[in-house]
């Protein structure tokens, strides 16, 4: 009964789409007696390729090839696909490749000896699903270093549902992008310059992080909020997600990224943003909740270690007249860390910080933005610090390697919107003289 209903739609709409177009046509039969047969046969051709681009239509759902040109909701232009589609599937991505060519001598002079590469960085595939102009699905699937056989991996890296209470106010939940930072949630390759993602938003903000739980998000006028629930950070690590833990260079191994989530400690995070100066936008974000899952202190078992991590972020954009700026400062910290390093068997300068400090400001302009070119060529720099063991434990030392900075000078260009070739050289600078200057080449593609 079901399917003869869905013929009947589906030939009714088909039947309609043919008349439509033969209508815009004009009538065949007075033109037939008049038209000589290669100009009737050419108009008729075009009919027909009108048709097949309205069944394709049909058949696919319309809305499945929505460009990615505007983000909405936190999320950059492919994300954000699913939100612009009247209804049914929607589907987009992204993928980088990624040249990393490495300097011949380390700071202090040592011979370096570090390969360069080719990698098939990533590989995405955005899948979504709208049920109503109240429910949708959205999923982030990736594909990283191109072979599981290899180097490489799958991930599911968001997949949520969210349900409007009414326009631009709803509820979300499934696994969620921890809402900090600019690129965690706007990760695409031509929403940020510089060819690899700024350290302070791979260390402190361990990018791409996301986790399960729920929350809300909204706007208000110029003011945009998201608030989760999130389990936390296995920040000892061994746990059933398989995190590594938090180590000295930083809180990525933390991340559980919804596999089999330790949820004997929950977190929340809030972030708030506004964007009423023209080209203009700030915000900050504040994380909180304890990362020892129920881990015991390895001197008394009986103890049950907190390890309470806050981290907070501000941000500052400006992005109009050919410039693309960027400001964003982090902070983090954890408690017990004395007792996380004794469980994880940390010694000396291995210790997990007890604060971690990062920020970076970068610059780009676009040279061809006063001209009639609808190309982008936009030169940037970015400068970089992070030191992600500011501040240890009593009866442990701060590696100084851990204390550096990043200089970054490099050129974009974009001959359309959705497609980005980046080229990039790094001074990698830190305490302990060891750092090691990078020529960094990638192309980039959004759809």
């Amino acid at each position: 009964m079901l399917r003869g209903m869905w013929c009947v739609r589906y030939n009714g709409a088909v039947l309609l789409a043919f008349v439509t177009v033969v209508l815009a046509a004009g009538p065949l039969a007075p033109l037939a007696a008049q038209e000589p047969d290669s100009a009737r046969i050419e108009r008729l051709e075009r009919q027909i390729e009108a048709i097949t681009r309205q069944l394709e239509a049909l058949q696919l759902g319309e809305d499945i090839v929505t460009v990615a040109d505007t983000g909405v909701y936190g999320f950059a232009p492919g994300a954000s696909k699913v939100y612009r589609v009247r209804r049914g599937v929607s589907i987009g991505g992204y993928g980088e490749v990624l040249f990393e060519g490495f300097a011949a001598e380390r700071q202090d002079g040592s011979v370096a000896n570090v390969p360069s590469q080719l990698d098939a960085l990533r590989a995405i595939l955005y899948v979504g699903y709208k049920f109503s102009d109240r429910i949708l699905f959205n999923s982030e699937i990736e594909v990283e270093h191109a072979s599981t056989e290899q180097a490489g991996e799958v991930s599911l890296e968001f997949g949520y549902v969210d349900y409007f209470f009414s326009d631009g106010v709803g509820a979300r939940a499934g696994m969620l992008l921890v809402p900090m930072g600019f690129v965690n949630e706007q990760h695409e390759p031509t929403t940020f310059v510089g060819t690899e993602r700024p350290v302070t938003e791979q260390r402190i903000i361990p990018s791409t992080w996301r986790e399960n739980g729920l929350g809300v998000f909204g706007s208000v006028g110029n003011l945009s909020a998201r608030a989760y629930v999130l389990n936390g950070f296995d920040g000892i690590g061994g746990g059933t997600s398989g995190a590594g833990g938090f180590s000295s260079s930083g809180l990525r191994g933390g991340r559980q990224k919804g596999s089999k989530a330790m949820a004997e400690d929950f977190a929340g995070v809030v972030r708030v943003d506004y964007d009423g100066i023209p080209g203009a936008a700030l915000g900050t974000s504040f994380y909180y909740g304890q990362s020892g899952q129920s881990g015991r202190s390895a001197t008394d078992p009986s103890t049950t270690i907190g390890g309470g991590t806050l981290i907070w972020e501000g941000h500052v954009e400006y992005r109009a007249h050919g410039f693309d700026a960027r400001g964003l400062f982090a902070l983090a910290t954890v408690d017990d860390v004395a007792e996380i390093n004794e469980v994880k068997g940390l010694t000396g300068s291995a210790s997990v910080g007890e604060r971690l400090i990062g920020w970076y400001g970068q610059l780009g302009y676009d040279a061809l933005w006063r001209t009639a070119s609808r190309h982008q060529l936009i030169p940037y720099l970015r400068y970089e610090a992070i030191d992600t063991q500011n501040r240890v434990p009593a009866g442990y030392a701060a590696n100084p390697a851990n204390d550096g900075t990043i200089l970054t000078l490099g050129v974009a260009w974009k001959p359309l919107p959705q497609l980005v070739a980046k080229t990039d050289y790094g001074i990698f600078r830190n305490g302990a003289d060891t750092g090691l200057n990078q020529l960094n080449i990638a192309i980039g593609y959004l759809f």
